[in-house]
């Protein structure tokens, strides 16, 4: 479906990326300028302040919602377009950039990524809704991780040192060294509970997380499913042989590692919290599902 962008809000996280966002805002402000289109640029000084100006621009209305940054601000910004009929669009900026490698958008090219913005192009695709017990609810694009994976982000979060990509390896290292299998119970739509001892448990709306990991290689962004990758892996050296076939999705050919697809996934594993779009949703338990045609994406066709 193409609409027509005249107007729209920019949203830029100046922090992504080691401060590159803010130098893709301005080479895509240039180019939205050369191609007519309105900007109301918006620089929050946290998130808080961020949301609250993209709901206020949100309210006096705009033709779509353009994310300069990674992940985590694009995760911002789907708390406010979820359900909604203002399309998202990604200028991709971050560490990560999974949004952007799911919708093969120009990555390192602020100027072809505003293109695809202002030619209006949009398809219709999930979100996952994650529902907390306290009946809380957060929308995520890529992947929601629980387990390992969610310990090391924990400890990450915790540390002050390094800086940069080798916080989360030095972080990684350590939990492998403590590394135990974790009693996840999981209910499948309305099945019978499945309790397990995993290593972690991924849950995914698009297939990759952590900067291209395909950890749910097989998922599909607008089927209606959440694919579930399980790994089971109680030894370190399983684990470490496994890390690298993850890049490549052929860690699920592997003997320790189950997926399944489901609507719907409840999940609890005492002291584990969830993590989604690479950003702390919350303890477990929650439940997680994929909602059909929840956002507009603007993307090449």
């Amino acid at each position: 479906m193409t609409h027509e962008i005249n107007r729209i809000t920019l949203l830029t996280n100046p922090a992504a990326g080691h401060g590159n966002a803010r130098h893709a805002a301005e080479r895509a402000l240039t180019r939205f300028q050369q191609r007519g289109v309105d900007v109301n640029h918006i620089v929050g000084s946290d998130p808080r302040h961020a949301r609250q100006l993209l709901d206020e621009a949100l309210a006096a209305g705009t033709d779509a919602v353009v994310v300069a940054g990674g992940d985590g601000v694009i995760s911002l910004a789907l708390q406010s377009l979820a359900l909604g009929n203002v399309p998202l669009g990604i200028i991709p900026a971050g560490t990560g950039n999974d949004h952007a490698r799911e919708y093969r958008l120009p990555t390192g090219d602020p100027e072809a990524a505003a293109d695809v913005v202002a030619d209006g192009w949009t398809e219709t695709v999930d979100l996952g809704r994650i529902t907390h017990d306290d009946g809380a609810v957060s929308w995520f694009g890529t992947v929601m991780a629980t387990g390992f994976d969610s310990l090391v982000s924990d400890r990450v979060n915790r540390m002050r040192w390094p800086h940069g990509r080798m916080r989360y390896n030095v972080a990684m290292v350590a939990e492998i060294s403590k590394l135990r299998p974790l009693p996840f119970r999981l209910t499948f739509d309305d099945d019978e509970p499945v309790t397990a001892d995993l290593t972690l448990a991924a849950f995914g709306n698009t297939r990759s997380y952590g900067g291209g990991m395909l950890i749910c290689p097989g998922a599909d962004h607008a089927d209606g499913l959440l694919d579930v990758t399980m790994v089971r892996s109680g030894s370190r050296t399983k684990l470490i042989r496994l890390f690298p076939t993850v890049f490549k999705g052929t860690h699920v050919l592997l003997d320790e590692v189950t997926t399944r697809r489901a609507a719907s996934v409840r999940v609890e594993c005492p002291g584990i919290n969830a993590y989604a779009d690479g950003d702390y949703v919350g303890p477990l338990p929650v439940t997680v599902s994929a909602v059909p045609g929840a956002l507009q994406i603007l993307r090449r066709p």
